[in-house]
């Protein structure tokens, strides 16, 4: 039971650090969340966002690093 609370805190804080790199990924790269695929609807009041190019981008880059980690320190 003890080693399931030490895995949700560790994957509580990769999630705050990955948080943290998105919000300052958007103060260097402006464009990202601007790219032509994201898509935005107003009507009114009513706003909706949809970063799809964004979302892609962001998985790509993800599997990319996410491979290279794994293949570097497999046991």
């Amino acid at each position: 039971m003890i080693a399931f609370g030490r895995l949700l805190i560790i994957i509580g804080l990769a999630i705050a650090f990955i948080g943290l790199l998105l919000l300052l990924a958007v103060r260097y790269f402006p464009w990202l969340g601007n790219l032509p695929g994201d898509f935005r609807f107003e009507n009114g009041n009513s706003k909706i966002y949809v970063p799809l190019a964004t979302m892609i981008l962001v998985s790509i880059l993800a599997t990319i690093l996410l491979n290279v980690f794994f293949r570097i320190f497999r046991r």
